[in-house]
């Protein structure tokens, strides 16, 4: 039987592994000699992630969560790799296959390898080439100590091409985000706000801000959304505020009769406001993956990206992280001169039935 030990630190991750869980599931059913193990780190507690969430996914609870919450990089790097290295001597694997780039990430990773365990890593190769984010310090670090890559476009393949993988060791699959946003895309959820604020299907606008170049500098947060509110016309704004952003905002004392500030959403409810908006505004990488093949117009606040595809075939802009270049993109867009977006290779519903066929020839 062969081992597969599935790490999981995020909400987000769990999007990504859950299609791999399925095809997996499938073939056990066929007869292949493969199971896995779902280790949940605990990394990041979120609310959302209650029971419901697993059972939408249609993939079941993790086997063990490492509860390695809280701390400083370093602490929480040190625990999960405490933690997991007791989990994985306790239950061995042949393989620990890793996803995206958050800390449990690189940490598993670190661990398998000094257990002799092969390592293989979901979206693999992406770069920012932006060493002032912790994600792709975790990217670099992972990617030069895993054997197995399964990247998610030409970009990735070059990059881990240029920093001496060897061909055998890539394949190129594309992306599982993608293959659960098209499984889910039926259930998309009305969220109650839809119905409190009369939105109206692209007559709103959805806006995500996470990332500390955008929360953590108060003054920038408060000309970023002064300048949204100042060049968005008459549309209402959803925002659906992370508890660590709503304090500062609150502090600002940021407040609009356009801006909406709501709890953070369920998968379901937040992709049912992203496919009806008329345009997302974010700073995070994964929802400009999800618009681009909803073909939903996407301004990216950052000054980089990891994920070039969705600028040069998505719908995705980046616009950076100075307010001030914020009002020609959102002129653009009223003017309805977007661009509409193109098939972005691989990106069909199917990665994780190419990767499960990719371990199948290793059992």
């Amino acid at each position: 039987m062969y081992k597969v030990t599935i790490i999981a630190g995020a909400r987000p991750n769990f999007m990504k592994i859950a299609p791999i869980i399925h095809a997996i599931q499938k073939a056990k059913e066929e007869n292949f000699e493969i199971d896995f193990r779902l280790v949940h780190t605990g990394q990041h507690y979120d609310k959302n992630m209650s029971g419901s969430f697993f059972e939408q996914l249609e993939i079941p609870k993790p086997h063990v969560n490492l509860e390695c919450s809280g701390g400083t990089q370093a602490e929480q790097t040190a625990a999960i790799m405490i933690s997991f290295e007791k989990e994985l001597m306790t239950n061995p694997a042949d393989l620990v296959l890793v996803v995206g780039d958050v800390t449990s990430t690189m940490a598993c990773a670190l661990v398998a390898q000094k257990l002799h365990v092969e390592v293989a890593h979901v979206e693999g190769g992406i770069r920012s080439d932006d060493w002032s984010m912790p994600e792709e310090i975790n990217r670099l670090v992972t990617d030069s100590i895993t054997n197995y890559f399964f990247t998610t476009s030409e970009s990735a393949n070059a990059n881990l091409k240029n920093s001496g993988v060897k061909d055998d060791q890539i394949f190129f699959v594309g992306n599982t985000m993608i293959d659960t946003l098209l499984k889910q895309r039926p259930n998309f959820t009305q969220p109650i706000v839809w119905d409190e604020l009369g939105l109206k299907e692209r007559n709103y606008i959805v806006m995500t801000l996470h990332r500390p170049a955008n929360v953590d500098e108060e003054s920038q947060l408060k000309d970023m959304i002064d300048e949204i509110i100042a060049n968005t016309q008459e549309l209402p704004l959803v925002f659906p505020v992370h508890p660590r952003t709503a304090k500062i905002l609150k502090r600002l004392n940021v407040n609009h009769s356009r801006l909406h500030m709501v709890e953070p959403l369920s998968y379901l409810e937040f992709n049912y406001l992203v496919e009806r908006a008329k345009a997302v505004i974010t700073d995070s990488g994964g929802i400009t993956e999800e618009a681009s093949i909803m073909r939903v117009p996407c301004l990216t606040l950052r000054d980089n990206t990891e994920r070039p595809e969705t600028i040069t075939l998505g719908t995705n802009e980046l616009v950076g992280t100075n307010p001030k270049n914020l009002k020609p993109f959102l002129d653009k867009l009223f003017a309805g001169k977007w661009k509409i977006g193109n098939y972005i290779p691989l990106w069909d519903g199917k990665t994780a039935e190419r990767i499960v066929e990719t371990l199948k020839k290793m059992c």
